[in-house]
């Protein structure tokens, strides 16, 4: 038996170009909310990583279970891929493709995304998502363009010393709502630039975030520095901004 249109999960594919990429653009996948209309304007969660959000997180999967079954205002979810080659470059702060990254990101993707899909602008209503160095370039993205990005779902988030660099000069970041998850097992996490302790970093990261202002819920619970861990914890990620008691 086919699903009805209504309840049938809808994922788009969509080019956008680029001047700022040397490669002329970047893929992305559109997760529609079920009824989804050009006429309503949706709430919008921007992915980093956009492809591993998609088939280990099941973010579509998880959106459509609870605008469904939970009675979530219906919102929709932008996965923006990447070349795992190229990842470190990109998001980490201080990376070669970071401010070329960060200015497509910003100034190319947000508006062809809004200009294509009706997707709210209001920035209370865009959420940056990533996990480990997706967090990392989230949070750049929001500290370098804080008129458009004002929230941010951080998991395992790789704060390495250009993240509390790019912190640690700012004046203030009341205007800054973020969620941050660390597991309890991530203490010794082998990675290309050397094993670190992702618990201590987020900790310090925290720490750093609030001395400026920066309104955070930040949470430990056991899990390591895998899709499994953070599969498991979207739905509560995402209520923080999206579900019917919103706390950011």
């Amino acid at each position: 038996m086919t699903a009805e249109p209504y309840t049938k999960r809808t994922v788009v594919r969509h080019e956008t170009t680029s001047r700022y990429l040397p490669e002329g653009g970047r893929s992305l996948r559109v997760y529609l909310p079920p009824g989804y209309q050009e006429t309503i304007g949706y709430p919008v969660v921007y992915c980093q990583d956009g492809e591993d959000f998609f088939n280990f997180g099941r973010i579509a999967t998880i959106s459509q279970k609870l605008i469904l079954e939970e009675d979530w205002e219906p919102f929709v979810v932008v996965g923006v891929d990447v070349d795992k080659k190229l990842r470190t470059s990109e998001y980490m702060p201080g990376g070669e493709r970071h401010d070329s990254y960060t200015r497509f990101f910003a100034e190319e993707l947000l508006p062809d995304v809004e200009s294509r899909f009706s997707v709210r602008r209001s920035p209370a209503e865009r959420v940056l998502a990533g996990d480990s160095l997706g967090a990392s370039v989230s949070l750049s993205l929001a500290l370098r363009y804080p008129s458009l990005f004002t929230r941010v779902l951080s998991l395992s988030g790789a704060y390495y010393e250009g993240s509390i660099e790019q912190v640690r000069v700012q004046r203030e970041l009341s205007y800054l709502r973020i969620w941050m998850l660390a597991g309890l097992q991530e203490t010794a996490y082998e990675t290309d630039r050397g094993t670190f302790d992702f618990l201590a970093l987020n900790r310090d990261m925290k720490r750093l975030l609030e001395a400026k202002g920066a309104v955070i819920r930040y949470g430990e619970k056991d899990g390591e520095h895998k899709w499994g861990f953070w599969q498991r914890e979207l739905p509560e990620a995402l209520s923080a901004f999206l579900g019917p008691s919103p706390v950011l």
